[in-house]
């Protein structure tokens, strides 16, 4: 059985979205909380060691680059002005 993505995953209101754009630090903190497993997946990179052997390990860097670009586009967002 398929499960969409609304069945596995629960979707922010529009109004959270509405609070963070206007500065609300705990609205954006829950923005953040929702997709820091998905940002955590993208930033997930494969590295090998001198033996060959494969380690997953999370580009921090990275995670906080894209939770930046999140962030800005939040507050740069038109649609919710």
């Amino acid at each position: 059985m398929d499960q969409s993505y609304r069945d596995v995953y629960e979707l922010l209101p529009v109004s959270v979205f509405k609070a963070a754009h206007t500065g609300d630090s705990i609205a954006m903190d829950k923005v953040l909380r929702h997709y820091e497993p998905y940002i955590s997946k993208l930033c997930t990179r494969k590295l090998y060691d001198e033996y060959g052997g494969a380690h997953h390990c999370l580009d921090e860097y990275m995670k906080r680059h894209l939770e930046i670009k999140l962030i800005t586009a939040i507050l740069n967002s038109m649609e919710f002005e």
